[in-house]
């Protein structure tokens, strides 16, 4: 199951396409029962969650933290990706894509970090072939 939280009151992300990659990339992996947090906080927010656990005073684009545990309730609990879409609207301009697509990006990227997918360590090549699999069919919208 996918949790999606907005705290953003302004400019929403249509949660829903989101929902429905994050959906698809647990089936995908294996995980279809698999408990998936997406949190859309400000630049302020990311900045503080970046600080306290990177260690890096400033916002950044998208922070996972992995859980790949059973909850009380009986859950798998894989964890929470939290995405700056500030942030991102600033890379998705420098790229030439939409919002929505940078957001697509930080959502498959995030997700492998929860599976335990590394920089430098097998990331980028996974990453590469999810997206190529999970968004050949979704055509660019703006956002």
């Amino acid at each position: 199951m996918v949790v999606t939280i907005n705290k953003l009151k302004k400019n929403p992300v249509p949660l829903r396409r989101i929902k429905d990659l994050l959906q698809r990339l647990s089936r995908s992996y294996g995980l279809s029962g698999a408990e998936v947090v997406l949190t859309l906080v400000g630049p302020r927010a990311i900045r503080s969650l970046n600080r306290k656990y990177r260690h890096k005073d400033r916002p950044t684009d998208v922070l996972s933290f992995s859980l790949k545990e059973k909850g009380p309730d009986g859950k798998f609990y894989l964890g929470d990706i939290i995405i700056c879409p500030e942030v991102a609207r600033r890379q998705a301009r420098k790229q030439g894509h939409s919002l929505l697509r940078e957001i697509e990006i930080l959502t498959i990227h995030g997700f492998l970090h929860l599976l335990g997918f590394e920089h430098f360590k097998g990331m980028e090549e996974e990453e590469a072939r999810a997206r190529a699999r999970l968004l050949k069919n979704y055509r660019e919208d703006s956002l």
